[in-house]
């Protein structure tokens, strides 16, 4: 990047959250503290699509800003530098990070390249069905956390190691984050930004919500998300465009290899079958599995007496800029949500004097996309779906057909490197390509 044009984007980043904070609407943004946290978040969102320094940088600005500025609560900004999702995502990295060592990655992307084939299309479309099935009834950030590492493990050996450049890589990579995130929509247990909407549901009926009336619901719109999300992934590429692999023959699978791999499966099984276990080990959640497997990796020796992992080679293998980023968007919802900047938008939707219909839908619709672009889906179910409630029961009519529309809201989001979307960001997608 040129040296002038990068100042002038370095200077641009700060100015647009001055902006903010100052020309926001105070009538709708009442406080100094909710203007800057927008006007953050916007500085934020522009370094991290145009680059001027690393996005592990610009994910430590909701610190800096609010050492200054004291928006919201500095403990509640710094917890999402250790959230449990941040374990989780260190663990998985340990553990992933013996594979090139011992030559597991080879293998693993031997094995896929076999089932799937070579075809980008095929590809593309196997890891959006794998990685929206398993996030129907699993956490989306486990999903995304797991797979992630096992394509560009095949990514890395057919050459495409450089994902920033390659545009197969990049592909493949958001189609995992996109897929985790559409997959979460199709039933109760895909997150617990549905547990949330769920909660509201009930205390509106006054009876138990059923899960698979959910399910049923939401299966027209699942079809239309799948088939339409795997189109617009697809439609720019060539029929014929394959993957350059040689598939070699390897040798049998090494000790090294097999603890490599056991440890990383028993971390996943565990945390996709955590509902077997919740009331036995309560504290045993998915972020602890994958870092206590990650601890025990390093206990581990090899058939020639050296130790499996040693912390000085595994740190450099470690990404991360993939933890710092995605800390960085939980810092920006944290932000959003507790200065109150969140409740404002909300406020300011619920005064446009909407009547029901599909205007109302388009608007619920932007309202929830946008909120879940910029914070958690969870954040963004809190903050919404009351808000949703009081415009529709205000206007006399049934709030359930609108709760029901925020909820694909609430699951949707493409744009921004927050949440998921930041762990391709971390294996070198720009975001200026999301």
């Amino acid at each position: 990047m040129n040296k002038s044009y990068r100042r002038i984007l370095l200077v641009i980043g700060p100015l647009l959250m001055i902006l903010c904070t100052v020309l926001l609407p105070a009538a709708i943004f009442e406080t100094l503290e909710s203007r800057a946290a927008i006007g953050t978040v916007v500085w934020m969102a522009f370094w991290w699509i145009t680059g001027p320094v690393d996005y592990a940088v610009t994910a430590f600005l909701p610190i800096a800003v609010n050492a200054v500025l004291q928006m919201v609560d500095m403990k509640s900004i710094t917890a999402n530098y250790a959230s449990e999702t941040i374990l989780l995502l260190l663990g998985a990295s340990i553990l992933t990070a013996s594979w090139e060592q011992t030559g597991l990655d080879k293998r693993i992307a031997i094995r896929f390249l076999n089932l799937i084939g070579s075809n980008l299309k095929k590809q593309v479309v196997f890891w959006f069905l794998l990685s929206a099935i398993l996030s129907s009834v699993l956490p989306n950030a486990v999903v995304c956390a797991t797979i992630t590492p096992i394509a560009v493990s095949m990514l890395n050996y057919i050459g495409e190691r450089d994902v920033a450049s390659s545009r197969i890589a990049s592909k493949i990579l958001l189609t995992i984050a996109y897929a985790a995130g559409v997959g979460g929509l199709a039933s109760p247990l895909g997150g617990a930004m549905n547990l949330v909407v769920i909660d509201y549901i009930q205390q509106i009926t006054g009876s138990e919500y059923i899960y698979l009336d959910w399910v049923v619901r939401f299966f027209p719109i699942m079809i239309l998300l799948f088939v339409s999300n795997i189109l617009f992934l697809i439609r720019d590429v060539d029929k014929s465009e394959y993957f350059a692999n040689e598939l070699k023959k390897m040798d049998k699978m090494s000790f090294e290899e097999k603890v490599s791999l056991a440890l990383f499966l028993i971390a996943t099984v565990l945390a996709f079958a955590r509902q077997a276990y919740q009331n036995i080990l309560p504290g045993l959640k998915p972020a602890y599995v994958f870092l206590t497997c990650a601890i025990i990796a390093f206990f581990i020796t090899d058939t020639s007496g050296n130790r499996l992992l040693m912390w000085k080679s595994v740190q450099t293998k470690i990404i991360w800029e993939l933890i710092y980023v995605f800390a960085g968007g939980l810092a920006a919802g944290t932000l959003i949500n507790d200065s109150g900047a969140a409740a404002a938008i909300g406020n300011a939707v619920s005064q446009m004097g909407l009547k029901g219909g599909l205007v109302t839908v388009f608007v619920i619709m932007c309202f929830t996309l946008v909120l879940s672009d910029v914070t958690s889906n969870t954040a963004t179910a809190a903050v919404a779906v009351p808000i949703v409630v009081s415009i529709i029961q205000g206007i006399g009519e049934n709030p359930l057909p609108y709760i029901y529309v925020a909820t694909v809201g609430v699951n949707l989001s493409y744009c921004f490197p927050t949440s998921i979307r930041a762990i391709p960001v971390g294996y070198g997608l720009q975001p200026k390509y999301m």
